[in-house]
This record gives structure tokens, C-alpha cells and sequence, in this order.
């Protein structure tokens, strides 16, 4: 349970999970059930039928989730299907703090070595490897912050940081006094620190983003645009690839490889952009008298069956379900 800070604050508490609640025989189909719903959909096995065994500790912020693991060997290889949850649409930063660690996505392999990290985009299919018993953090965040960050990330992506010198060791060392200290940071103190560790990841995935990569500030500019443009009209059903290209002034080809870019297209985008928004009505108090229907118009939908299809695409739960979670939790 949360407590509050000398100062006035609520310390940040995490979600706690570990196999040693679990009966060995069903451990790794628990341990891959976490993952799945916490991560990325995946398959696990344990390298050379050894005991599974993982401590989880996950701190969630806005623009942020730091989870900090223990393991016993592990292989992860990512599975083919759409994120179930908004936030697993996202960059994954890995810290090594000990042990061994192989990643593997875009054709690129990673061996880090402890202090080391590297990225992966978790809706893609990549590959962790670590032979024997280790530790790490997982840095969580959602790719629209990421990419306004760090131009040609998708270059970046199993590329080894050292962590022994640079802007990689700086940030390296951050992540990890950060983790360790958690249990002694607030809410306002833990949106502050999370701010500066995005930036620092930045920095370090910056050093080591290949020189080959062309930069267009022009590009980045005109998807700015086109973004704060949809922002501003997603309550409109009306919103689609013939309005936003009337409003940029650039042809549905271009809109959509600028947004091929980052792995998505133009409506999908939209589309995501009004899932996240209904997602937040339904967790928002204010929005209880709201029928789930009213929330769908308000942000855009104006099909319901759609709208709840797509819904549990993302979220893993029809709407529904899930506002009879949330206000069950508030009973």
C-alpha cells in the first residue's frame, strides 16, 4: 500500500511478482502470462530444462516504466501479433547489470556485457538470449516520446551501448542509481527523474546511431504538424487521410511514408491515438456517468462493434470488461 512522504507526496510503490509464489511445475507458463501482459507477447523456454525462476519489480509513470528483473537463463523470442496493451507500442531500453545478455532484432545482435544497454522496439520481432542466472532493467517508453527524441530510432534498435564510457555510461550509471533508490522517491520526484532518464537514453542511443542515417528536419517538422492536426480533431469522424493532406499541403503517398517511418500509417495512428483517449475517459472518475458508447462518439468512433473490436485488440479486454474492472476498483 502507498504511503506519503514527509513532504507531502505518495511515494511511488511498484507491482511485485515473483515465481516463487508459483508451483515449479507451472512456473513458466505463469512467467510467460506476465510477460505477455506486461511486455510483449513472447515465448519462453529455459535453456537446458533448467528450474525457472524471476523477480519482478515494475514502476509505472507516465512516460515511463521502469521494471527492474532477476532471473534465472531465459530465451525470449517475440511472437508475431499486435501489442495487447497501448502500452507495450513501445521502445525498450535494457540496462545489463550482470550477467549475460544477447539481443537480436533487424538482422543486428547485441552482446552486452554488465553496465552495457541496448534498445529494442517491443511490436517487432526480436530475440533475448542469456545462458546463465542475471539481472537487469527494462526502460519502458511510449514510441511517440521516444522518436521526438531520437531521430532514425529504428536504426538504432540491438545495437550495443557501452556502458563503461560516454553518454552510455552516464546514463547507464543513472538508470541504476535511479532503480536502486526508488523505494525512497515520490510521485512528483519519480515524473521529474523519468524526464531526465528519457533524455539521457537520447543522448546514448544517439552516439551510437549509424552515421549513414539521414536526418530530415523538414520531415520531422511536417509530422509535428501533421500530429498536433490530428490531436485537435480526433473527435471528428470525419478525420482521415484526405483532411489531414488538405490541411499539410502534402499527397496521402507522403503522409503515409512519413508515418511508415515509425512503423504505422496514418490511420492506424488515428486510430491508436483515440483508443489511448477512451482509455482515459473510462480510467477518469469524472467520465463514470459516461456511457462507453458516448466515450466512442466523443473521441471519433461512431461504429460500436468496431470500436469495441479494436478495443480488445489493444487492450486485452473488451470495453465493457474493463469498466466494470475499474469502477469495481473504486467500489
Amino acid at each position: 500500500m502507498a504511503h506519503t512522504s514527509a513532504s507531502g507526496n505518495q511515494a511511488v510503490t511498484g507491482i511485485r511478482l515473483s515465481t516463487n509464489t508459483i508451483a515449479p511445475q507451472e512456473r513458466q507458463s505463469w512467467l510467460r502470462e506476465v510477460i505477455c501482459r506486461e511486455y510483449a507477447h513472447v515465448d519462453i523456454t529455459s535453456p537446458g530444462n533448467q528450474g525457472m525462476s524471476q523477480d519482478l519489480a515494475i514502476y509505472s509513470g507516465q512516460n515511463l516504466q521502469l521494471s527492474v528483473i532477476r532471473s534465472s537463463a531465459i530465451s525470449i523470442q517475440r511472437l508475431p501479433q499486435e501489442p495487447w496493451r497501448n502500452s507495450q507500442d513501445a521502445y525498450f531500453a535494457v540496462v545489463l547489470v550482470s550477467g549475460r545478455y544477447k539481443l537480436s532484432q533487424n538482422g543486428r545482435e547485441a552482446y552486452l556485457q554488465p553496465g552495457d544497454m541496448a534498445i529494442y522496439d517491443a511490436t517487432l520481432a526480436h530475440r533475448v538470449q542469456c545462458p546463465d542466472d542475471f539481472s537487469k532493467l527494462i526502460v519502458a517508453i511510449p514510441r511517440g516520446v521516444f522518436r521526438e527524441r531520437v531521430a532514425g530510432a529504428d536504426h538504432c534498435t540491438a545495437l550495443r551501448i557501452p556502458g563503461h564510457t560516454g553518454s552510455g555510461l552516464i546514463a547507464s550509471h543513472f538508470l541504476r542509481t535511479f532503480a536502486g533508490q526508488i523505494g525512497h522517491v515520490n510521485t512528483q520526484e519519480f515524473a521529474a527523474l523519468s524526464g531526465h532518464a528519457v533524455d539521457l537514453l537520447a543522448l546514448a542511443v544517439a552516439s551510437v546511431r549509424p552515421l549513414n542515417v539521414t536526418l530530415s528536419k523538414s520531415r520531422v517538422f511536417a509530422m509535428n504538424r501533421i500530429k498536433a492536426f490530428i490531436e485537435q480533431h480526433l473527435p471528428n469522424a470525419r478525420l482521415d487521410t484526405a483532411m489531414v493532406s488538405q490541411f499539410s499541403g502534402l499527397s496521402p503517398r507522403s503522409i503515409n511514408s512519413l508515418f511508415a517511418s515509425e512503423g504505422t500509417s496514418l490511420m492506424r495512428y488515428v486510430w491508436q491515438r483515440r483508443l489511448a483517449q477512451c482509455h482515459k475517459d473510462m480510467s477518469d472518475p469524472l467520465c463514470d456517468g459516461r456511457q462507453i458508447s458516448e466515450i466512442a462518439f466523443r473521441w471519433g468512433f461512431n461504429d460500436p462493434s468496431h470500436f469495441s473490436r479494436v478495443f480488445k485488440r489493444q487492450f486485452g479486454s473488451s470495453p465493457r470488461d474493463y469498466r466494470c474492472r475499474i469502477l469495481s476498483s473504486r467500489a
